[in-house]
């Protein structure tokens, strides 16, 4: 029954006072059993022969089975006596410790609430566009194109995609468009609101994803020109308290458009926020149908079982069928697709599932912003990291103070007490001081939470009333606490009582090999994590500091200037004529993310469009101010000027232009050409119109995209462009210029919003995700640190207090503080120099696979794996210093007393 003999004695009795054994047979049982307990201890056969002779004297089956039935009922009620036993003993050895046991709670505590907040963002970072009912069944169509010198990959296709797929492919069940997503002004009455979340769509947006109408029809919402949806808290704003359908808008102050419908509010976790959807059909570029173009983000939904595997081998087909005449067409009747990809060309379509863009896709042309996959993987390591360090110093406390607990285990052993019930006992205080960091933790992560939420920007919070949580949160208990608690639990229980109690403990692992191993594992991931904090800092510091090609500090940038119409001009004299503002440009581009971006193809003037000559150029539309007020450097030639009237046909190259032309040297006054202004790649060759502009002033090299990217050709052209005015103004009068700026607006555009940012907080916005990052590395480093030195705190308290006696009489003997404070430090001091040799090339490998995501990186030196190195070494000797001087600073004779 595997029972021991104290177990079967007392249900003998038990069946004895039941009744159930025959009244002439219960002394002569009773006392065999019983008497043959202290037999059984010396190795004695009696309580087998007592087993069997009650087995034999109830004389029948059923008399066997209420035997049995005892039996399983005397397991169960001792079972609860134990459970009762090993708790009452956990809780007594916790609170007799309570010095270690408050160390051991909120190091735990720390490394749990951290692991709560990390996986709430992760579950929410890996739970985008789920919502969706089809979401394993819909993909966007990316666009990568290698041309020349030119390498595009991105998040929009061509006009005519959606249509053709839907049409030429049976696996395709629906298709869907968005275009020009952006900001755009709306109003209901005089007053302009500018809306962040606006695009054009197809109707059939509803057909692919899943957006549920509260109010309209969603096959027929978006059938009509200057129709639009609107979201919920749209209508709220715009029509308070009414029905919003049937109503119009009026959008950039010229068209009406009708709202047709009212759809709830989309979800945080999509990965394109939208709040206002106009019908696609008001626009004539729906209608574009050049393939060459990639202008539109095109979605498809897939018939269930379809494979997207071979519908993606088809897109070579649909190129050649598509874009090969046209690009015929463009370069020549000579050119194939062969001869275009043996060039080292590529144009392909391919297609990316729904739920991957958002950790997945960093492509040009986005809906939105995205995260990145790294930063889950990360952050995953990161929390594992953090736990890890907290079990770990379960651990180390539970093996070092493994003496103090040998005479107990030593004596329970002599008592009966089996190994496994030993294991019991430590799992037991394990599980219940997890159980108590559990309570502390959540405590501590819904502290957390708000200081997280306005670092990640989002709105995580702990879904308390949810019983699934709960129940993570009780298997997490039991996890936690056996992973913590298992080793003690097998060194603790491992003792010889016949050793133990003669004071020969073997101690093991309390200045062995592994519990040093622990320490080092422990401060070679804090180190690793400082290494890791300073680098992001570093290149941040380097991204802010690096030399752009260009200022931009002191330049306020006024947004939503084509509300101006044909007072923009007037509207930047009148503002030039306070004294704090330097200069001011017309101009809808600008070297940051956000602003206007248009390509286009030239040649040098002469040759005929090849693919081997022309160069796509960013062609950005610029006046007389704009080189100027940026700060830009003119590397030869000059800048537009109105004492040649002739520049609105010139052009200024940047450096990297020029190279690609072939016009490094002596560029000043040749030409580059490109198609007129009327012709279009798709007319024949007879009907062509060219333009040539001469080259007036190579500009220096600038960057106006992420330093990830390497810096491609720019051409400035003198030509109206309404959409931003910025202007340089004096460091020290930032309030006073928006003031002025802000009341030229009031008097010129009443009843437009006026909104304005700077310059160099645009830029910095590039960077948005490493700030977060290097922030995210500051607080978890931080925290990692704390934890060990929790940990190391308590173990140099644990071996201060170990050697009371020797640190009296060396003191007796002449030995100094700092002597004592050397001798406690140095054994620890070492494993922190052996962590430090480990993490800094682990780290640096770590960092130099992250810096390779960056063109333009910070060159990072020995140093910097040195402060880090100092600085853990700094706060561990300050955590051990203040338990090693107090316990040097002790009364020799007390310490001597006491032992």
């Amino acid at each position: 029954m595997g029972l021991s003999d104290e177990h079967v004695c007392y249900i003998i009795k038990d069946l004895h006072q039941r009744g159930i054994v025959a009244e002439d047979i219960q002394d002569e049982i009773i006392d065999h059993v019983c008497s043959s307990v202290e037999d059984e201890m010396r190795g004695g056969k009696k309580f087998a022969e007592a087993y069997q002779l009650t087995i034999t004297r109830f004389g029948h089956s059923e008399g066997l089975l209420r035997v049995q039935k005892e039996v399983v009922i005397a397991e169960n009620r001792n079972a609860t006596i134990m459970l009762k036993n090993y708790l009452l003993i956990a809780i007594r050895n916790l609170r007799k410790n309570s010095f270690y046991t408050g160390i051991n709670i909120a190091g735990l505590a720390v490394g749990i609430s951290t692991c709560m907040v990390i996986v709430l963002y992760l579950l929410h970072e890996l739970s985008y566009d789920r919502h969706h009912a089809a979401a394993d069944r819909i993909y966007r169509v990316d666009c990568e194109i290698k041309f020349g010198p030119n390498h595009l990959r991105l998040a929009v296709a061509p006009g005519p995609m959606a249509e053709a797929l839907r049409n030429d492919y049976p696996e395709v069940e629906a298709s869907a468009r968005f275009w020009n997503v952006g900001s755009m002004l709306f109003r209901r009455t005089d007053q302009n609101f500018k809306e962040q979340h606006t695009a054009f769509a197809d109707s059939s947006v509803f057909s692919v994803f899943t957006i549920p109408l509260i109010q309209g029809n969603p096959k027929s919402a978006l059938t009509e020109p200057y129709t639009m949806v609107i979201s919920e808290r749209t209508a709220e704003k715009y029509f308070p308290g009414e029905n919003p359908v049937g109503q119009t808008l009026i959008v950039e102050n010229k068209d009406n458009y009708k709202i047709t419908g009212v759809y709830e509010d989309m979800p945080l976790t999509s990965h394109f926020q939208l709040d206002l959807m106009l019908s696609l059909v008001s626009n004539d570029y729906n209608k574009d149908p050049n393939w060459l173009s990639n202008n539109f983000s095109t979605y498809v939904k897939l018939r269930k079982g379809a494979d997207v595997k071979g519908l993606g081998e088809k897109m070579p087909q649909m190129v050649e069928k598509y874009a090969g005449p046209q690009a015929r067409l463009a370069l020549g009747k000579d050119f194939t697709m062969e001869k275009f990809k043996a060039a080292g060309n590529k144009l392909e379509w391919t297609f990316r599932p729904l739920t991957d863009i958002h950790l997945h896709s960093d492509l040009t042309a986005e809906l939105g912003t995205n995260s990145d996959i790294v930063y889950i993987y990360l952050l995953s390591a990161i929390a594992l990291f953090i736990l890890g360090i907290a079990c770990i110093n379960f651990m180390n406390m539970s093996t070092a103070r493994s003496a103090n607990r040998a005479k107990e285990v030593g004596v329970r052993k002599v008592m009966g007490s089996l190994r496994g019930h030993l294991i019991r006992q430590f799992l037991t205080e394990s599980i219940l001081l997890t159980a108590a960091s559990f309570v502390l933790a959540l405590l501590l992560a819904w502290i957390e939470l708000p200081y997280f939420n306005g670092l990640a920007q989002m709105e995580l919070s702990l879904p308390f009333g949810d019983r699934n949580f709960w129940l993570l949160v009780l298997a997490g208990i039991v996890l936690i606490g056996m992973l913590a608690g298992l080793y003690p639990s097998f060194f603790l229980s491992a003792f010889k009582p016949v050793n133990v109690l003669k004071g020969h403990v073997s101690l093991g692992m309390r200045s062995g090999l592994v519990r040093s191993a622990l320490v080092v594992f422990q401060f070679s991931i804090s180190i690793f994590l400082i290494i890791a904090t300073l680098a992001v800092n570093s290149q941040l510091n380097f991204i802010q500091n690096k030399k752009l090609g260009f200022t931009k500090d002191q330049i306020i940038i006024i947004k939503d200037a084509y509300a101006l119409e044909n007072q923009i001009q007037g509207f930047k004299e009148e503002v030039l004529k306070d004294n704090k503002v330097i200069s001011g440009t017309i101009s809808g581009f600008l070297p940051v993310t956000g602003t206007n971006r248009n390509d286009n193809t030239y040649w040098p003037e002469g040759m005929q469009p090849t693919q081997e000559n022309m160069v796509s150029l960013q062609c950005w539309r610029v006046d007389l101010d704009y080189v100027k007020t940026l700060g830009m450097k003119i590397k030869e030639g000059r800048d537009f000027s109105l004492e040649f009237p002739s520049d609105s046909g010139a052009v200024i190259l940047n450096e990297s232009a020029a190279r690609l032309f072939g016009y490094a040297d002596a560029p000043l006054g040749r030409k580059i050409s490109t198609f007129g202004r009327d012709t279009t790649p798709l007319q024949d060759q007879a009907e062509r119109t060219y333009e040539n502009y001469p080259i007036i002033g190579i500009v220096e090299d600038f960057h106006f995209e992420s330093l990830k990217q390497n810096i491609t050709p720019v051409a400035l052209f003198l030509r109206k462009s309404t959409g931003l005015v910025s202007f340089r103004f004096a460091a020290t009068h930032a309030n006073d210029v928006i003031q002025s700026i802000e009341s030229v607006w009031e008097k010129m555009a009443p009843n437009m919003p006026f909104s304005y940012s700077f310059l160099d907080e645009d830029f910095a916005k590039m960077y948005e995700a490493e700030q977060r990052l290097g922030r995210v590395f500051v607080i978890f480093a931080g925290l990692a640190i704390i934890i060990a030195c929790l940990g190391l705190f308590a173990l140099t308290a644990f071996t201060a207090e170990q050697r009371t006696k020797e640190i009296g009489i060396r003191k007796v003997l002449g030995a100094t503080i700092s002597n004592i404070v050397f001798l406690l430090s140095k054994e620890f001091g070492k494993l922190i120099l052996i962590a430090f040799v480990i993490a800094s090339p682990a780290a640096g490998y770590g960092v130099k696979w992250w810096l390779t995501g960056y063109t333009y990186k910070v060159e990072l030196g020995p140093g910097l794996y040195l402060i880090a190195g100092g600085i853990a070494i700094v706060i561990a000797w300050l955590t051990m210093g203040f338990q090693s001087i107090k316990a040097a600073s002790s009364d020799p004779v007390r310490s001597l007393r006491s032992e």
